[in-house]
């Protein structure tokens, strides 16, 4: 993603407090100019929201979520903790169908690790492993660096990489642009005989925090160490390269990977009283990575999407069809969950009308991002249009998400994703830094009320999003 400006959407929480009514209101009473038949959805919407702004029912489940079990990498005792935790709290929101669905999934563990510049100075530097990197021999492995900008470079300077650590120190630009040095880039290496590989974090510079995630391994290549470093740390090196100083590196990590092992997806229900059979789902990975507490990354995603089926029980609000809530596993390396869902309801994907992923944080919100027909999307603006006032009626050009796609691209279901302003999200994305203060309460309880606005009309409404 792009490298935005932040849109501060600033309210204070003592009036936020006195006035979650007459925002509704002015939420639900713009005038709709093309659709008579959204009339009906206003009060609704109005009630949705109201009771969305009243308080921070969301933002203390997140804490609860946060301090208790903290962050939740596939295959830990802390997501079995997690999945147990979600399914105690939502049977006691009396929401329905609330069970479990098994998933295998893979079970990485960091082990201790570090790294440091040994000369031309000593210099620790700020690491986290990559998800999925092999260890470095017991006592680590010391070695020249070298330093490139993108494979481009690398592959300019094959002739020199091999016996040594290869540093990609490529510029955040997006994440979509700069996350390849991550995933590809120990393979990318390794053909040229490195021995291991340090990447530029994948996101903003600022905290000195290291950035993990994900790294595949390419069949025709050796497994080599890899670890991401921080933005600044990589700069320095960029920096002593190019005054023609001597890097040494020294790399130590005892990463590995276990056999895979039991988890589960998470299902709730609030189901339809008219036809059941046809389901929204709205949904957020419960793992996280095994640093900071994963609160945005996706713990605020879970909870809003369940506050938005506690809120339409709690109200009465019980639409047309059902809103099915899933919390996914293993998002984060391996997407087992979504794979999963997939497999075990193929048969009822067809019945599936809209399906939505909270997977970007939970600051304050724009709107709705939205993959479908023309015709859906006109009405999905329509709908949208019922959040004007808490300013959150945007409808972006992509919805989804990682979780979500398997099943929607295997039956050609409609998508949506929460869209938030997002321009500080990847300072802390698969951080330390990923803890519950970095979000505001007022913006998760507005992403709240997007969410259960969606759900709600989509599932209510008379006629099913068009495919």
């Amino acid at each position: 993603m792009a490298d935005y400006p932040r849109r501060l959407f600033l309210q204070s929480l003592a009036m936020l407090a006195l006035t979650p009514p007459v925002t509704a209101i002015s939420a639900a009473a713009q005038p709709s100019e093309t659709a008579a038949w959204l009339e009906a959805y206003r009060q609704p919407a109005s009630r949705l929201i109201g009771a969305a702004l009243a308080g921070h029912a969301a933002w203390r489940r997140l804490a609860d979520l946060t301090d208790t079990v903290g962050n939740r990498l596939s295959g830990s005792e802390r997501l079995d903790r997690a999945i147990a935790w979600a399914v105690a709290n939502l049977k006691k929101d009396g929401l329905e169908n609330v069970h479990t669905e098994p998933v295998m999934v893979p079970h990485w563990v960091r082990g201790h690790e570090e790294a440091a510049i040994v000369a031309p100075a000593p210099h620790h530097l700020a690491m986290l492993g990559l998800g999925g990197s092999i260890a470095t021999p017991p006592a680590g492995l010391e070695a020249e660096a070298i330093v490139v900008r993108n494979f481009g470079e690398l592959d300019a300077r094959a002739g020199q990489v091999d016996g040594r650590i290869v540093v990609f120190n490529e510029p955040y630009e997006g994440y979509g642009q700069t996350v390849q040095y991550r995933v590809d880039g120990a393979s990318r290496a390794a053909r040229h005989g490195a021995v291991a590989v340090l990447v530029r974090s994948v996101g903003l510079a600022g905290l000195r925090t290291p950035h993990t995630g994900y790294l595949t391994y390419a069949a025709d290549a050796p497994k080599i160490p890899a670890a991401a470093i921080a933005a600044e740390d990589a700069d320095r090196l960029q920096r002593m390269q190019d005054r023609g100083e001597h890097l040494v590196v020294q790399l130590k990590m005892e990463a590995r990977m276990l056999p895979d092992v039991p988890s589960a997806n998470v299902v709730a229900e609030l189901r339809g009283r008219e036809r059941p059979e046809e389901i929204v789902v709205v949904s957020g990975h419960l793992d996280s990575w095994d640093v900071g507490d994963g609160a945005s990354d996706d713990g605020g995603g879970c909870i809003v999407t369940w506050e938005a089926l506690r809120l339409m029980n709690e109200l009465g609000l019980r639409p047309r069809r059902t809103v099915r809530l899933v919390l996914w596993t293993n998002e984060e390396n391996g997407t087992r969950g979504g794979l999963a869902y997939r497999e075990q309801h193929r048969q009822e994907l067809a019945h599936h009308v809209l399906m939505l992923e909270s997977d970007s944080g939970v600051f304050a919100p724009r709107g709705v991002g939205f993959t479908g027909s023309d015709r859906s999307r006109r009405v999905v603006q329509e709908i949208a249009s019922l959040l004007r006032g808490i300013g959150a009626d945007e409808v972006g050009i992509r919805g989804g998400g990682a979780d979500v796609d398997p099943s929607a691209d295997a039956a050609g279901i409609p998508t949506m994703s929460l869209d938030v302003d997002d321009s500080r999200y990847f300072l802390i994305h698969h951080t330390e830094a990923d803890t519950i203060d970095k979000i505001d309460p007022s913006d998760m309880a507005r992403c709240v009320a997007v969410v259960a606005v969606m759900a709600y009309v989509v599932a209510d409404m008379p006629g099913r999003l068009e495919r």
